[in-house]
C-alpha cells in the first residue's frame, strides 16, 4: 500500500484531505507542523508528501527544500489556498512534482495524486534503466553499434593513418562534425581544429576567412589577418555545408588543394598549406555537379575518400543505447537524474522518422529532461511527438496535423513544408536563426525553402499577440 504524508496547520483541512486519501486506499500519516512533519517523513519515509506551504512554525519552502534533501525520490504536492506566480515559480524550481490551488474541491488534488502515485511507480521498475545508465557521457564519442556505423568506425581508423582530403556526406543532425572530430583526434590531436560553416559567411567575407587579408586591401582591412588555413596549421580545417559555397570562391579552393598553397587577399606572397581539408555536405553534390551548381574538378577533388552518415531513421537498433548516452549529457547539461524512458516512449523513437535525426533526438530529451516529474521519462513528457498521434489498434500511425494525411500518403515535399510551417507556428516569435537551429538548417536553406513553398516568415512566424492586444486596449480606449 502507497503511503502518504500529509501537513497542514489547519485541522479541518487536514483531517478532510487526511479522509479523503484513507477512502482511495492510501495510509495516510498527518502532521499539523513543519517541524513535525519532517520528523515524521524521516521515521515513516512516504511515497508522497502533500503540504500547504503556510505553516505557522517554519517557512514551507524551507521545508519542502529539506523533504527533497533528506529523500530525492520523494515526491512533494504542495498547496496554497492564494496561489501567485512568483511562490508556484520558487516551488518548481525547488523540486516539487506539482503545486496546487487548496480549496475544498478534492478534484485537483485526487488528480495530482493519481498522477504522482503512477510516476513512483514507473520509478520503482527502474532496475533494468539503472543497469543501462551506466553509461557515460563522453564529449567527442559516436554512439553506434549497427552494421554502418561499424564500417564507418573501420574507415576513421584507416583514414587517420594519413592526411588525405575527406568528404562527409549526410543529412543535418547526424553527426557530420563529430566524425571529422573524430578523424581529427586520431591524426593531430595536438594542432587545432578549426570549422568553417560556408553556408553562414557570405562569398566576399567567407574568401577573407580562409584564406586571410593584408592590411588595405580592403576598406575596412586596418591590419593583416591570417586566414582559417593557416590558422590551422599541420590541423585539420573542417569546411561545413561546403555545397553552399559560391562558384568562383569554389575554383578559388580547388587552386589551393591543388597547389597546396594561396596568396592572402590583397597579398602575393605565396602560403603553403599545411593542414588536412575535411569537408561536409547535407546535400548530393553528384547532383550539384549535373546541375551545373559545384565544379566537378572540385568534388572529385574532395571526393578522395567519402563517408556516408546515416540517418536515424535507418539505424533504429542504436537508439536505445543513443538514448542512454544523451541523457547522461542532458543529466551533467541540466542537473538531472534522469534514468530513461518508458517502452511505449522508445517503441515510438523506433518508429518515428526523425527529419532532424541525432540533434531532434538530443533536443527532445533535453526538453523533456527539463520539464519531467519522474525519473523514467514516459509519453507525457513528449507532447511534441505524442499530441498528434493517432493510435489504431497496435498501429501508430503520425500525423502532421490534426485531420491531415498520414506520413505514408504524402510526398516528402509536403511532409517537409507541413514541418517547417509547424515549427513556424509552434516557435512563433523566434528569429530566423533560432529557426534554423530548432530545424537543423542553414539559414541560406531555410530562405530557399520558405520560398520554394511560398511561406511568409513575417506573416507565418511574427508573433502579433502583443500587437493585437495594443490594438485592442487602443480600440476600446477610443479616440
Amino acid at each position: 500500500m502507497s503511503s502518504i504524508l500529509v501537513i497542514d496547520g489547519d485541522h479541518s483541512a487536514l483531517e478532510k484531505i487526511r479522509h479523503f486519501l484513507a477512502k482511495e486506499g492510501y495510509e495516510t500519516y498527518t502532521a499539523s507542523t513543519g517541524t513535525d512533519g519532517l520528523n515524521l517523513c524521516v521515521q515513516k519515509s512516504p511515497d508522497l508528501v502533500i503540504m500547504d506551504l503556510a505553516l505557522s512554525d517554519v517557512d514551507g519552502l524551507t521545508i519542502l527544500e529539506e523533504l527533497l534533501e533528506e529523500n530525492e525520490r520523494i515526491k512533494v504536492i504542495a498547496m496554497m489556498s492564494c496561489p501567485e506566480m512568483g511562490s508556484i515559480v520558487r516551488v518548481m524550481k525547488i523540486g516539487a512534482f506539482d503545486y496546487i490551488h487548496k480549496s475544498e474541491d478534492m478534484s485537483e488534488l485526487s488528480a495530482s495524486v493519481r498522477k504522482a502515485m503512477s510516476t513512483l511507480d514507473l520509478d520503482r521498475r527502474t532496475d533494468r534503466f539503472s543497469r543501462e545508465s551506466t553509461l557515460e557521457f563522453r564529449k567527442g564519442d559516436i554512439i553506434g553499434t549497427g552494421k554502418d556505423m561499424r564500417e564507418i568506425f573501420k574507415m576513421v581508423g584507416v583514414i587517420s593513418q594519413s592526411r588525405t582530403t575527406v568528404l562527409i556526406e549526410g543529412e543535418s543532425g547526424t553527426g557530420k562534425e563529430l566524425v571529422a572530430k573524430v578523424i581529427h583526434s586520431h591524426t593531430s590531436p595536438n594542432e587545432p581544429f578549426i570549422a568553417v560553416n560556408c553556408s553562414a559567411i557570405v562569398e566576399t567575407l567567407l574568401e577573407s576567412e580562409l584564406f586571410g587579408h593584408e592590411k588595405g586591401s580592403f576598406t575596412s582591412a586596418f591590419n593583416r589577418q591570417l586566414g582559417k588555413f593557416e590558422l590551422a596549421r599541420y590541423g585539420t580545417l573542417f569546411l561545413d555545408e561546403i555545397s553552399e559555397m559560391s562558384v568562383n570562391l569554389q575554383a578559388k579552393l580547388l587552386r589551393v588543394l591543388q597547389e597546396m598553397e594561396f596568396e592572402r587577399v590583397g597579398g602575393k606572397d605565396k602560403v603553403h598549406v599545411h593542414a588536412r581539408v575535411i569537408a561536409a555536405t547535407n546535400k548530393n553534390l553528384r547532383t550539384l555537379v549535373r546541375e551545373g551548381k559545384f565544379r566537378p574538378d572540385l568534388f572529385y577533388r574532395l571526393n578522395i575518400v567519402s563517408i556516408k552518415m546515416p540517418p536515424l531513421r535507418e539505424r533504429p537498433e542504436d537508439l536505445p543505447r543513443l538514448v542512454q548516452y544523451l541523457l547522461a549529457k542532458v543529466n551533467r547539461d541540466i542537473g538531472r537524474r534522469i534514468l530513461g524512458v518508458s517502452d511505449d516512449v522508445m517503441e515510438a523513437f523506433q518508429g518515428h522518422d526523425w527529419p532532424g535525426n541525432v540533434r531532434e533526438l538530443e533536443n527532445l530529451l533535453v526538453r523533456a529532461g527539463v520539464m519531467a516529474k519522474g525519473r523514467i521519462l514516459e509519453k507525457s513528457d513528449f507532447p511534441e511527438l505524442f499530441e498528434k498521434q493517432d493510435l489504431s489498434g497496435s498501429e501508430q500511425t503520425f500525423r502532421l496535423e490534426e485531420g491531415g494525411t498520414s506520413c505514408e500518403l504524402l510526398t516528402l515535399d509536403d511532409v517537409e513544408e507541413q514541418h517547417i510551417r509547424k515549427i513556424l507556428q509552434r516557435e512563433r516569435g523566434k528569429n530566423k536563426g533560432e529557426l534554423c537551429d530548432i530545424l537543423g538548417i542553414s539559414r541560406p536553406t531555410l530562405e530557399r525553402k520558405l520560398e520554394k513553398y511560398g511561406i511568409s516568415f513575417e506573416r507565418d512566424g511574427f508573433d502579433r499577440s502583443l500587437e493585437e492586444e495594443r490594438l485592442a486596449v487602443e480600440e476600446k480606449a477610443g479616440p
